[in-house]
């Protein structure tokens, strides 16, 4: 990966650039198409960055305490417990974090499939956020927390949780766009780091970055890298 800004441009390692951030922090990671997209012709993401999007997507969430997920992406039955690849298990446990980072998934309905290996094979355990009211009908065994819903889950309510109570202070959203929109709407993301994938996906029906924001955040570039022609953007991310 080669930096572009800060000056001076070269060469650096992901790792320790994204590692430069104070410990408590909520930063947004997504990969998604020059025109746009967040998802491939199949519905995914995984078809858009490729390698480089990829070494970031593991660095990202070495680097977290927990990985927050909306129900709809954790419902297309393609995510998974998060795993540490052996270098970045190393690099992890010499700032002091045994484990992957746990999944956090958000959900009202609790519409979710508990069978899946998120729920019953994490080596840290998934944790799902839900109304106060629905907590009490998660299956034994995975942790909840719930908060209040009054038209929306309290998400600031459930990042404090989460910090406070559980001690995740540097969280990673992962999307989708429902529950990216929200943190921004909420005023809890601190850095938005988009992957710019070099291809035009074009069409109505795929899936964006966001939903309606309900208003406009201001942003600040931070960062820019690129590594396979994909350009790495870190803003910082004013009111909304």
């Amino acid at each position: 990966m080669r930096r572009l800004l800060p000056e001076p441009a070269g060469p650096i390692d992901p790792f320790t650039a994204y590692r430069q951030v104070t410990d408590v922090w909520l930063r947004v990671g997504m990969v998604l198409s020059a025109d746009g997209s967040v998802t491939d012709e199949e519905g995914w993401s995984a078809g858009l960055g490729g390698a480089a999007d990829m070494e970031v997507f593991r660095t990202l969430r070495a680097l977290a305490d927990a990985v927050l997920v909306g129900a709809a992406t954790v419902r297309t039955g393609r995510m998974g417990p998060a795993r540490l690849r052996a270098d970045l298990r190393r690099r992890r446990a010499a700032q002091g974090s045994a484990g992957p980072a746990a999944i956090v998934v958000v959900s009202r309905s609790l519409d979710l499939d508990w069978s899946l290996p998120l729920f019953t094979a994490a080596e840290t355990p998934t944790i799902v956020v839900t109304s106060n009211t629905a907590a009490g009908t998660v299956p034994a065994g995975v942790r909840a927390i719930g908060v209040d819903d009054d038209g929306g889950l309290d998400l600031a309510a459930a990042v404090t949780r989460l910090r406070d109570d559980l001690g995740l202070a540097h969280l990673l959203c992962e999307g989708g766009p429902a529950l990216t929109t929200s943190l921004l709407r909420a005023g809890l993301v601190d850095e938005l780091c988009l992957n710019i994938a070099p291809t035009l996906i074009g069409g109505p029906h795929h899936t964006r970055l966001l939903n309606d924001l309900g208003g406009r955040a201001e942003l600040g570039l931070n960062a820019v890298y690129t590594a396979d022609e994909v350009l790495f953007l870190r803003y910082l991310v004013g009111r909304v």
